[in-house]
């Protein structure tokens, strides 16, 4: 089974890109399942109802999130009715929508997607992600071979600490959250395909997504500022995963990155 993950998607130029590429990508490289993280798809920060079906449109099946998952109240509502958009399961119960999902293939094929969220930080109102996603194991491991895992976190370690948690027991931990592409793709000794950040679907020429010198006048400044999603340079970052469906276990991890052109 091949697998496109794809980096936190910023703003109107992130959705773009996914648009225009995306589709080709799932044709040229065979891709049976499409995941993107979703947190900062509308104006940078959050996703509203319009960004989630813009992305689902663009050949994205699962979308998962994190921290500024929150930020459009609208989608509040949208996250109970539709199971494809997912939050950080790790957040106390009561919390709108879901941590995990269980898609599957036309040939039938189960994979379970999990979305956490890291403690380190990071704001502090979630539960323990290595106690929670033990629990979602011991709940849906039977029922799918294939088990995929975003770790939406600030610190490395902690990305690093799940990576090894989880080794041999899920397909795949793949890092979000920083938008800054990491060089350590590997399959862990398990057979746990492991990478600290994806990056993101969004503008290169900037601050993480946001207009330069926009951020280098608030660090100057240290005063409050509204940030805008640049524009140049747009750029799609992610991995294509390659996994063995008898076993689950990953064959194959590669990172990608891919200009978007207007």
């Amino acid at each position: 089974m091949r697998i496109l993950i794809l980096g936190d998607v910023v703003g109107r130029p992130g959705r773009q890109a996914i648009r225009d590429l995306v589709p080709n990508l799932i044709k040229e490289e065979r891709i049976d399942l499409a995941i993107a993280n979703a947190e900062n798809a509308a104006g940078g920060m959050g996703v509203d109802v319009k960004s989630a079906e813009e992305l689902f449109s663009g050949g994205i099946h699962i979308l998962t999130s994190g921290n500024h998952i929150w930020k459009k109240k609208e989608i509040y509502p949208y996250l109970e009715n539709q199971p494809r958009l997912l939050r950080p399961a790790n957040y106390p119960g009561g919390a709108p929508g879901r941590g995990w999902v269980r898609w599957n293939t036309p040939e039938g094929l189960a994979v379970l997607v999990v979305n956490l969220q890291g403690r380190v930080f990071m704001p502090a109102y979630v539960d323990d992600p290595f106690r929670c996603v033990e629990e979602v194991l011991r709940q849906q491991r039977d029922q799918a071979r294939i088990v995929l895992v975003d770790m939406h976190a600030e610190a490395t370690s902690e990305k690093s600490a799940m990576g090894w948690f989880l080794d041999g027991r899920v397909s795949a931990v793949f890092g979000t959250h920083t938008h800054v592409q990491t060089a350590d793709e590997r399959i862990l000794p398990g057979g746990t395909a492991y990478i600290t950040d994806l990056g993101m679907c969004g503008p290169w020429d900037s601050v993480i997504g946001i207009e330069k010198q926009n951020v280098i006048d608030g660090f100057l400044s240290q005063l409050p500022r509204r940030f805008e999603v640049a524009e140049e340079n747009v750029i799609l970052q992610g991995i294509i995963l390659d996994v063995d469906e008898n076993t689950g276990k990953a064959r194959d991890v590669r990172r990608i990155r891919s200009r978007w052109k207007p």
